[in-house]
């Protein structure tokens, strides 16, 4: 049931354009102002540019998207389900990946690993975002569990998705902070265009998640039965 008496539509929208905003900063950040892209390199930097550009687009954006998908696509019920499924898949998937790219950059410059809040955050954010599409997959798509266990099982899936989703959003925006700090301390500009630019890529990150929450709680398409896996 929905908690805003007012369609969904108009927020997906709007999530749909933040995403690809923070999409376009991210890229902007990584690949004019770090140099882009590499697995191997001297420079290792490169390598851990990997890290923000696959959090924010697979895991944030995507993990959005994700969310969204009941209410933002004028698709079958089963349709979006596999869509959700697969979208969360990515998004996990590039998560992993984006996390060992910064210990692989940790390791070969020398750094420690796990010693900041942010990475704590977000080594359970992983787990916990593995436990939760695992779950779903087990419970609403293969096998699939009874229609008792599915209808008692989705407002705690719902409520466990956004809370992971929230807690990956406060994630990220203390990642931008600390790497902004680090880039400050070792000299770039406090009120310089990149540190401007990360200033509002972090923003654009909160907006888009702000928006793919109304969205969540928002009025969609009516489901097709009492136990649709349509929430999130």
């Amino acid at each position: 049931m929905a908690a805003l008496s007012v369609l969904a539509t108009p927020f997906t929208r709007v999530a749909h354009v933040l995403g690809l905003a923070g999409l376009v900063l991210v890229l902007v950040w990584t690949v004019h102002f770090r140099g882009g892209f590499a697995w191997d390199s001297t420079n290792k930097n490169l390598i851990f540019n990997l890290h923000p550009f696959l959090m924010l687009f697979g895991f944030i954006i995507l993990g959005g998207e994700a969310i969204i998908s009941y209410k933002s696509l004028p698709l079958k019920k089963d349709v979006k389900k596999l869509i959700h499924l697969v979208l969360h898949a990515i998004a996990l998937a590039l998560g992993i990946v984006g996390i060992y790219a910064a210990f692989k950059y940790h390791n070969e410059s020398g750094i420690a690993n796990l010693y900041s809040l942010h990475s704590w955050l977000g080594l359970g954010v992983i787990v916990l975002f593995a436990i939760q599409w695992l779950y779903g997959f087990l419970t609403f798509f293969f096998p699939g569990g009874s229609a008792t266990l599915r209808s008692e099982s989705l407002p705690w899936h719902v409520f466990f998705g956004l809370f992971v989703y929230i807690l990956a959003l406060g994630t990220a925006s203390l990642g931008f902070l600390e790497k902004l700090t680090f880039l400050q301390n070792g000299g770039l500009a406090k009120y310089g265009s990149e540190a401007l630019l990360v200033n509002f890529t972090a923003i654009t990150t909160v907006f888009f998640g702000a928006f793919v929450i109304l969205s969540v709680i928002s009025e969609g398409p009516p489901p097709e039965d009492d136990h649709s896996y349509s929430a999130i």
